[in-house]
């Protein structure tokens, strides 16, 4: 391979991935800016915790099969296009969330009113939302050797961590500042951001920059081989293209049979119940429970997100360096990690310290769990045209299990409230139960190997 194609291919693979890692932050913090506005939403009157748990899960539901199709789709889209188009949504959603807000606190509508369009734009948020992940693994496959798909996921899962600390820190002073409705238009300068780093930084493949597919460029096929293997010596293009869709369709069938991809996203949706318990109600179980202000409260949860970055970088070069691929036995001591550290979160004093301590290591345990039972291990099972398809499977589990966790905890705060408060007793059992039951799942899939299809 010549050094001024191998120079010409590093530069772009590595504009696409930090344009990937910070596109996608930022997509973040059009997704949780609900989880800082919910005590203030409350405390106006304007929603119930109920009523803000369905809002919520009417984005994660609408989230989950979004991922699940746009998982599919986007194996064979122009992920730069695809990209672009979910945030764009996504940045008009919140837009249009904070205009409603001004609206019912000037008494234009009323709060039924409120929640009916609070839900359909939340939801239609959820679906813009389910564009960025699926855009951002394919173009990993797409962009990376086998060899250092582990070290590059890692980071690239920083983008998580990074979008959460931004929602809480960056929407949480402007909520604190201005008032709730303010942090949808700040979530929306956000999303805008993103935008701007997908149209300039963020490519479709190595082939629409004129390159080589990215297996011949890491030398794990020839030219001639993968072109027979890609179905290109068809008689034409328009035959090339039909077979290249037939055969990734004929995988993704595949991957739907394959158990373990199934098991691994059971886990990964008890694992999506206890981290977005802590995004989505975190703030208000500090203000209640602890007694902390909204800024101190926003400022404490965003610590978690902040050192998860750390999970997920390390996490991918340890387990491709020190376990040669092998992920199981760091992600199952991340699984239990993360229940010490609910647990001290949850049981612990009031102390700024303990619950400090504790989104430190919740942060670094779930910043593993995200790469490994968010996305890495089931794609590890799956051959590349259909990593994709496998994303979307765990996907669409993780998310319809955060927008269920969101109600029933809505529904245990509303049970147990009494004299504006609420009783966080069975809604920490809950939290916790669903953090244990995560790190046991994959046990199943320890002996389990990558699917070979015939």
């Amino acid at each position: 391979m010549e050094d001024k194609v191998l120079k010409r291919y590093n530069r772009r693979k590595w504009e696409t991935i930090l344009a990937a890692t910070f596109a996608y932050a930022l997509y973040y913090v059009c997704r949780l800016s609900m989880g800082v506005l919910k005590q203030p939403l409350i405390d106006a009157g304007l929603l119930t915790a109920t009523q803000l748990g369905v809002v919520g899960a009417c984005l994660y539901w609408t989230y989950a099969v979004g991922k699940l199709v746009n998982g599919f789709l986007a194996d064979g889209s122009n992920i730069r296009r695809f990209m672009a188009t979910g945030i764009t949504i996504s940045v008009g959603m919140n837009l249009i969330m904070g205009i409603l807000g001004v609206s019912a606190m000037n008494g234009t509508i009323t709060n039924t009113v409120l929640f009916v369009l609070f839900c359909l734009f939340w939801a239609a948020n959820g679906w813009a939302q389910s564009m960025g992940a699926p855009a951002s693994i394919v173009a990993l496959s797409r962009w990376l050797p086998l060899k250092t798909r582990g070290t590059f996921y890692g980071l690239f899962s920083a983008s998580h961590n990074i979008g959460e600390g931004l929602s809480f820190v960056f929407v949480g002073s402007i909520v604190a500042a201005f008032g709730w409705m303010w942090g949808f238009f700040g979530a929306a300068l956000a999303g805008v951001v993103g935008l701007v780093i997908v149209l300039l930084f963020f490519h479709n493949s190595p082939e629409s920059k004129g390159l080589p597919p990215i297996e011949v460029l890491s030398g794990e096929m020839t030219q001639e081989e993968y072109d027979k293997v890609s179905g290109k010596l068809a008689q034409d293009a328009a035959d090339a293209k039909k077979a290249a869709r037939a055969e990734t369709a004929r995988m993704q069938k595949a991957v739907i049979k394959n158990p373990g991809v199934w098991i691994l996203a059971l886990a990964s949706a008890f694992m999506y119940m206890s981290r977005y318990a802590i995004n989505e109600w975190g703030t208000i179980f500090l203000q209640e429970a602890k007694g902390y202000s909204l800024a101190e409260a926003a400022t404490i949860i965003g610590i978690n997100p902040i050192f998860g970055i750390i999970g997920t970088v390390v996490s991918g070069w340890l387990s491709d360096v020190l376990f040669k691929g092998d992920r199981k036995y760091p992600a199952f001591v991340a699984g239990i990690l993360e229940a010490v550290a609910l647990a001290l979160f949850l049981y612990g004093g009031p102390q700024r310290w303990v619950n400090i301590l504790a989104m430190v290591l919740f942060g670094i345990a779930i910043g593993v769990l995200i790469s490994f039972l968010g996305g890495l291990m089931a794609i590890d099972l799956v051959p590349r045209k259909a990593s994709g398809a496998a994303l979307g499977i765990v996907g669409i589990a993780s998310y319809a299990a955060a927008g269920l966790q969101n109600i029933i905890t809505g529904l245990l705060m509303d049970t147990n409230a009494s004299a504006g408060s609420h009783d966080f007793t069975y809604v920490s059992i809950f939290w916790l139960g669903a953090a244990v039951i995560s790190f046991l799942l994959p046990v199943f899939n320890w002996k389990r190997k990558q699917q070979v299809i015939q």
